[in-house]
């Protein structure tokens, strides 16, 4: 498939994904006859991988890692779970750490709440 098909297949644009293929991270792209990139369409199931991980706060480097051992088969259980507790130990310090943030901003908040009622600005 061309990158236009690519791109309406993923939802992402053009520019993002030569820089995921810059990156590495979308493996050794084939040439068509005419030399144009002809994407494979199992692509198309990784990119939408590569943009959860992505979400969740993976690393470029450690979506690289995963899919490189997915494309390969050979993916070690024991460093993929390692990788995700890793990761799931970094988002539960995030969590509670956003939680005192909130906390912190919840009293602030009914300070000034206070305070405005007691000055008649509700």
């Amino acid at each position: 498939m061309n990158v236009g098909e690519l791109e309406a297949q993923t939802g992402l644009g053009r520019d993002a994904i030569r820089f995921y293929e810059r990156k590495g991270l979308l493996g050794k792209i084939p040439r068509s006859a005419n030399n144009y990139r002809d994407y494979p369409p199992a692509l198309v199931k990784e990119i939408k991988l590569l943009r959860s991980m992505q979400s969740l706060g993976f690393s470029l480097d450690e979506i690289g890692q995963v899919l490189r051992g997915l494309r390969a088969r050979g993916l070690d259980c024991r460093d993929g779970a390692r990788l995700l507790a890793t990761k799931r130990e970094r988002i539960e310090a995030q969590i509670r750490d956003l939680r005192k943030v909130s906390r912190v901003l919840q009293q602030e908040q009914a300070r000034l709440e206070e305070r405005a009622r007691r000055h008649g600005r509700v």
